[in-house]
């Protein structure tokens, strides 16, 4: 395959991702990350172990102290599971950016219930690799599950561009149970689902992030019934 051949099925992959996400599964995925009771089983675990990786994160930032001199990018935002919670900690600035409007407008719309200064956001409907700008701590939480190895380590390195500090990731990591789910169409819920869904080798992403000259602070595996995340905090290396 060609070098135009690949940036073709990228392009045409990431396009189908959007699509979807602005579609059927702006509603499937709002339903999940919220209140509802109009849930599965499975989409219920997904919400609780989403969750679970949403309380480890912001944990992690409270030991931070004094937010309040802090920028955030909050990239792949959904519909702002992170990012209002993140919003009543009093950090300096969130930059919110997802790849489907209707996830945006349903962020901004959540924020603006919650009461939330959206003076502290800024909205941005955008794909990974148009990010820019500099940030003290990036986010990007279970977005690789859109991401082939390669892509993701590629996308690994782009962040820690637009990060001062601090990157925190998580990912779906690669075992041979979860490839065995994904082979037999399980890992995630609704049998139209119909973007790709990719399990990736933790060491290829340290790697990459260590190439940029960050360090892993911390790590942990989350699980829930059809729910698996690593996520891993990554620091700048300071030579002081």
């Amino acid at each position: 395959m060609t070098i135009d051949q690949l940036h073709e099925e990228k392009q045409a992959e990431k396009e189908e991702v959007a699509s979807y996400f602005n579609g059927m599964g702006f509603e499937r995925w709002n339903r999940i990350y919220s209140e509802s009771n109009e849930v599965n089983q499975v989409q219920r675990n997904i919400r609780i172990g989403h969750q679970r990786t949403v309380n480890d994160v912001l944990n992690w930032i409270k030991e931070s102290g004094d937010l309040n001199e802090i920028s955030f990018c909050d990239a792949g935002c959904g519909v702002g599971s992170f990012s209002l919670p993140l919003a009543s900690y009093g950090v300096k600035s969130i930059f919110a950016s997802d790849i489907s409007e209707s996830m945006i407008k349903e962020t901004q719309r959540r924020a603006t219930d919650a009461g939330f200064d959206l003076n502290k956001f800024k909205f941005n409907v955008s794909d990974l690799e148009s990010l820019n700008g500099s940030f003290h701590t990036v986010v990007c939480l279970d977005v690789f599950i859109h991401y082939p190895q390669k892509a993701a380590e590629e996308m690994v390195s782009h962040l820690c561009g637009l990060t001062e500090e601090r990157l925190i990731v998580s990912f779906a990591p690669y075992t041979p149970f979860l490839a065995l789910l994904k082979k037999i169409g399980q890992l995630f819920p609704g049998p139209s689902k119909t973007t790709r869904a990719y399990t990736l080798r933790e060491k290829g992403i340290v790697m990459a992030a260590k190439k940029c000259g960050f360090e892993i602070v911390r790590s942990k595996l989350n699980q829930a019934p059809f729910y698996f995340s690593k996520l891993i905090e990554f620091r700048k290396v300071s030579y002081d």
